[in-house]
């Protein structure tokens, strides 16, 4: 049995497929590309595009089938023979005319004889209809994706829908702008909600501030539904710094126990019990009819008889204050760290290169080495690209850890933080502080994050 195969690609809505991707043994291949060129768009100025099927290996697939005839024709789905009803039955008519039996192998496990043509294709009639449909839509969205267009739908809260971008929306960006204000300034995502919703009467979910977090959008950035990103499309709430300082303390959270990134203290969530391995928490406890208060670190689940005995708060916070004076610029020559500023130099240089590419693509056109479709999908691209090395370059650190350790390693640095700052940098440095008992007292071990 003689076996060949057939490809339509179009480049707005997918990428190149993988011709050997049948599960068939296939004599040859053949593969047509989806083409949109201006066409005029009736009494109004301008054009619109459209998409162009010349078919012409279809052609050569039946020319070359007449004068060599074969058993099966291989294709994807029905929607590669045409892009109307009408095309599709035709050329299911011209298999039919040469004996060749068509099979799907991604919309129908089943073949598709072609022997009774007309019940068949009345069956399949409704759904090759709706698929049509389906894709005109998505070769739209394309369009709109390669233009830097925003998506539809509504426009995310703090912005207002403009004709082609995003705009600001005055009346509800100050809002967004003070929950990132305050995540930034807490690290904790549930204090930011509750203070919406304190401040301005705004009620969002916790679900709902994470995905404000992350949403490009509000960064000046579009994601699209295939995650492809492309930057600068408008107005960002938020600075690139201040978008990094974000996806920082996000991943540094996610790290932490639950509820221990809003926490007070600075030693919550990071202390474990050497002795019974159990997370310690801070416990207040104050005396009867005065105002003093004392702060102790107790386990959580000591499964001990009896069980562990607290510790002081303040005693376990100054000495990890004289640990990591100590400790951490002897873990940080010792440690095999990336030289980061090579690194940034080359992911700076690749996407100045990028840029370049981006920048020549109009002269491409004007002088004829490139169509106009060619250079848009070139373009969109390169842009997707450069967001996705610009995002690898914002997760670095802004300096260098050896710069750092040389900072925090003086004592009065650490007694000059108020508790939310030393919380955060305690945060950025240390893993867990395992505290060990002993018989005449007790010590700290660190685990730092590097």
């Amino acid at each position: 049995m003689r076996i060949i195969a057939y490809l339509y690609n179009d480049p707005l809505l997918e990428s190149k497929p993988d011709p050997e991707a049948w599960g068939w043994e296939v004599e040859r291949i053949y593969q047509d590309r989806a083409v949109s060129t201006p066409v005029e768009s009736g009494r109004r100025k301008g054009t619109k595009a459209a998409v162009v099927e010349p078919r012409s290996q279809w052609r050569q697939l039946l020319q070359d089938c007449q004068t060599d005839p074969v058993d099966v024709l291989l294709v994807r789905s029905l929607e590669d023979l045409g892009s109307s009803v009408q095309e599709v039955g035709d050329r299911l008519s011209e298999l039919e005319s040469l004996n060749i039996r068509l099979i799907t192998i991604e919309a129908s496990p089943l073949p598709i004889p072609t022997t009774n043509l007309q019940a068949d294709f009345l069956k399949l009639l409704q759904q090759l209809q709706r698929e049509q449909r389906s894709r005109r839509i998505r070769q739209g969205h394309a369009r709109n994706r390669i233009k830097a267009l925003p998506p539809p739908g509504k426009a995310p809260y703090g912005y207002r829908r403009g004709k082609n971008h995003y705009t600001i929306d005055r009346a509800t960006a100050p809002v967004v702008k003070d929950f990132f204000e305050q995540f930034l300034l807490y690290g904790s995502l549930s204090r930011a909600v509750r203070y919406l919703a304190k401040r301005y009467g705004k009620k969002i979910s916790v679900s709902t501030g994470h995905r404000w977090l992350i949403n490009p959008v509000y960064r000046g950035d579009l994601e699209y539904r295939n995650g492809e990103i492309v930057l600068d499309t408008h107005e960002p709430i938020i600075s690139r710094d201040e978008a990094a300082q974000v996806d920082r303390l996000l991943r540094r959270n996610r790290r932490l126990p639950p509820r221990t990134a809003s926490a007070p203290r600075s030693l919550a969530g990071l202390v474990v019990c050497g002795e019974c391995q159990s997370p310690m928490t801070v416990t207040r406890v104050s005396t009867p009819r005065k105002h003093q208060e004392y702060l102790y670190l107790r386990p959580v689940g000591c499964p001990k008889q009896p069980r562990c005995k607290l510790i002081p708060y303040e005693q376990v916070l100054q000495q990890t204050i004289e640990r990591i004076c100590e400790d951490l610029p002897r873990a940080v020559a010792s440690a095999t760290m990336p030289d980061m500023d090579h690194i940034k130099r080359e992911l700076g240089e690749a996407i100045a290169a990028k840029q370049a590419i981006l920048e020549q693509l109009p002269s491409l056109v004007s002088s004829g080495v490139l169509d106009q479709e060619t250079a848009d999908l070139r373009a969109y691209k390169l842009r997707t690209e450069i967001a996705e090395l610009q995002g690898n370059l914002s997760q670095l650190p802004p300096v260098s850890l050896q710069a750092i350790a040389q900072a925090v390693s003086i004592p009065q640095f650490w007694l000059d933080l108020s508790e939310s700052e030393r919380r955060f940098y305690f945060r950025e440095f240390i893993r867990q502080i395992e505290l060990i008992r002993q018989e005449q007292g007790w010590q700290l071990k660190l685990a730092f994050i590097f």
